[in-house]
């Protein structure tokens, strides 16, 4: 059984400053973690965070899919599971983007609650950056 995570979140923003906010390394170790992403189709890459007692800190993930400014897609391997994260924009007018998240791939319930609860923070944090 595999389970899907999707989550909307709608910013003030222009879709150019929104790709970058999930494209560029500086501004998404201000978001999400410290990383080496390049939006390249093949590139290898980490996050990097804190280590817990429970978890190494580490996220390894392969570029799938850059369309810009509309859609990117990677891997997500963490805790011996692999998902696919894919984002996709939508200019809504009127100043206002939809960014839609999908990870698929979600072995447990428990994965994908946390995931949802990672991402809305992160998204928050994402919000404030795109106010500066």
């Amino acid at each position: 059984m595999s389970l899907a995570l999707t989550l909307d979140f709608q910013y003030k923003t222009t879709m150019e400053k929104l790709w970058s906010a999930i494209t560029d390394s500086k501004q998404l170790a201000r978001w999400v973690m410290e990383n080496d992403f390049e939006p390249i189709v093949g590139h290898k890459f980490h996050f990097r965070t804190e280590p817990t007692q429970y978890w190494n800190g580490l996220i390894e993930g392969e570029v799938l899919v850059v369309e810009a400014p509309n859609r990117l897609s990677y891997s997500w391997a963490s805790g011996g599971e692999k998902h696919t994260v894919t984002w996709t924009l939508q200019d809504l007018g009127d100043g206002q983007v939809n960014l839609h998240l999908e990870q698929t791939g979600f072995s447990n319930p428990q994965g994908l609650q946390g995931a949802k609860f990672g991402w809305t923070n992160w998204c928050g944090g994402l919000e404030k950056l795109l106010e500066q």
